[in-house]
């Protein structure tokens, strides 16, 4: 079995080469985390070993070092995931108001566990660390869009918008790059 070739877009490739140039000679690996970003934007939705090791080789890093920081972060994906990526906030201020039942019902609805995928492809459920919303938890996030104040019905709408909608819900695009 052959290795899928990793390879960017000359424009993902153009707009990397701007963003090391940020940065000193000898310190491009400052330029790692928006790097991951487009990789995982670009080679669909996660970061496979092959994609860190190409990200590594482009930034003179080793592997290893990418690895570390792919790992950490919960905005970067290690195995493939679903259309929309459902993180739920599990740390003090929602669990005390209601995470835990919301990431219960999540589970029976969509038939999958933390950390999975739906059948359909559609939904990934996963909890992180704080969204920085403690003021209207419990707190959904998907893509870009937080969703607050959270209850059992309200996540069945928002479930149901999501599916109706029926695209890809990213947390980042390349507007998000401000290279010069």
């Amino acid at each position: 079995m052959s290795k899928r070739e990793i390879k960017f877009s000359d424009e993902t490739l153009a707009l990397i080469q701007r963003i090391i140039r940020r940065y000193p000679e000898g310190k491009q690996k400052s330029a790692l985390l928006p790097c991951l970003h487009l990789a995982q934007m670009e080679f669909g939705g996660w970061l496979a070993p092959e994609t860190m090791d190409y990200v590594a080789s482009i930034l003179k890093i080793k592997p290893i070092e990418v690895y570390e920081v792919a790992s950490f972060y919960s905005m970067f994906n290690l195995k493939p995931v679903g259309k929309c990526v459902i993180e739920v906030c599990r740390t003090g201020p929602c669990w005390l108001l209601g995470a835990e039942d919301l990431v219960r019902h999540i589970e029976k609805k969509l038939n999958i566990t933390v950390g999975e995928t739906t059948a359909d492809g559609m939904f990934t459920l996963k909890t992180v660390e704080c969204l920085a919303a403690c003021g209207n938890a419990p707190v959904i996030q998907v893509g870009e869009t937080y969703h607050e104040d959270m209850t059992c019905e309200k996540t069945d709408d928002m479930l149901s918008a999501y599916r109706n909608r029926n695209e890809v819900v990213t947390h980042w695009d390349k507007k998000h790059v401000k290279a010069q």
